[in-house]
């Protein structure tokens, strides 16, 4: 009898212990000894869908610094504590879960929203919000990876809304990038004498990859061989888990946005044949490209094709990160620190 009483008081205890800990607890901490910093965590409907942003700066009279992350589904702001607090003295650093990632992945969300166009109608009605909310006429515009397909489409429709836009793994055109990719990964494969990956390799067929599933598996080698994340997953989980405005049931949404990725989108043609280069061949405010050396999954080499090309009378500049791959805030957090403080400097 007693035993059973152990076991039920333990199970309890548990179901206690679960509700507890799944329970939306999410805060951003202040920011304290400056009087004037703003550290908010907030919900806000965009597009009739509500999502969330995290906007934290040790100065409220900094200029707007805001960040779109990759994926699309690969949220920033769990990972934000541990990279910004150089950025937060310089910038006030808005970090947004896009539809359908992180806390903005609700049980609710429906996946036929995650349109091309629907994405960019989001960000220009946040970026709206942003100077109204800091009385400002123009912010920065921050792209990683897929967030830079937004960020460069919002420089070219509405650069009066930017003081310039910064690119960090831009996507010029899969199709080549994908081409520049394999070129790379079979070399690798190679020189390496990986016998089974190289049969793998084989299975997938040459690119472009039109199957979805397709490219995962291509592009899950490529991060494999050191060509897109700098981070291994069990380091950015751990980044995760300490974050302060994730509960664990938003580690969970994350989770399963990341998951979920481009598939939804993956037939969309502004989305997958996206092509910098035709699409985008000018743009009227200063560019910043901040691209890894070591980086395929946005390779360096399709960078500077679309660098070439492009039309920037206000200004283009190429940042090289020589030990970086796909995400040089990871790899060289001091050295992109370092230069988004002198674009500021530059712009403003």
């Amino acid at each position: 009898m007693k035993r059973i009483l152990l076991v039920v008081v333990f199970v309890i205890l548990l179901v206690v212990f679960v509700v507890i800990i799944l329970r939306d607890r999410s805060h951003t901490p202040p920011i304290v000894d400056h009087p004037n910093s703003i550290a908010e965590l907030q919900k806000l409907s965009l597009g009739d869908f509500e999502q969330w942003i995290l906007m934290r700066g040790n100065d409220r009279d900094n200029p707007v610094l805001l960040w779109l992350h990759g994926g699309p589904g690969s949220s920033q702001m769990p990972v934000a504590h541990a990279l910004d607090k150089e950025l937060e003295k310089e910038f006030i650093v808005v970090h947004y879960d896009q539809r359908g990632a992180g806390k903005s992945n609700t049980d609710d969300f429906d996946e036929s929203t995650m349109v091309y166009e629907q994405f960019l109608s989001d960000v220009h009605e946040l970026t709206q919000y942003l100077k109204k909310r800091f009385n400002t006429e123009k912010i920065f515009i921050l792209g990683h990876s897929w967030g830079t397909q937004i960020a460069l489409e919002m420089a070219s429709r509405f650069p009066s809304d930017y003081h310039a836009c910064i690119s960090v793994g831009q996507v010029v055109n899969q199709a080549l990038s994908h081409q520049i990719a394999h070129t790379w990964l079979l070399e690798t494969l190679q020189k390496e004498n990986k016998s089974r990956d190289l049969e793998k390799l084989k299975q997938l067929g040459d690119p472009p990859y039109t199957d979805h599933k397709t490219f995962v598996t291509f592009i899950q080698m490529v991060d494999r061989y050191k060509g897109s994340f700098d981070v291994g997953f069990a380091s950015l989980g751990w980044m995760a888990l300490q974050s302060p405005e994730y509960s664990v049931k938003d580690l969970l949404r994350w989770l399963k946005g990341s998951n979920r990725g481009s598939g939804v989108m993956w037939d969309e043609d502004q989305y997958r044949n996206f092509n910098a280069m035709k699409d985008i061949p000018s743009v009227s405010i200063p560019l910043y490209f901040l691209q890894g050396k070591d980086d395929y999954n946005t390779p360096l080499s399709a960078v500077e094709r679309y660098y070439e090309v492009l039309d920037a009378p206000k200004g283009k500049h190429l940042i090289v990160f020589e030990s970086s791959a796909h995400t040089p805030f990871f790899a060289e957090p001091q050295k992109f620190s370092s230069t988004l403080f002198a674009i500021k400097e530059d712009v403003i």
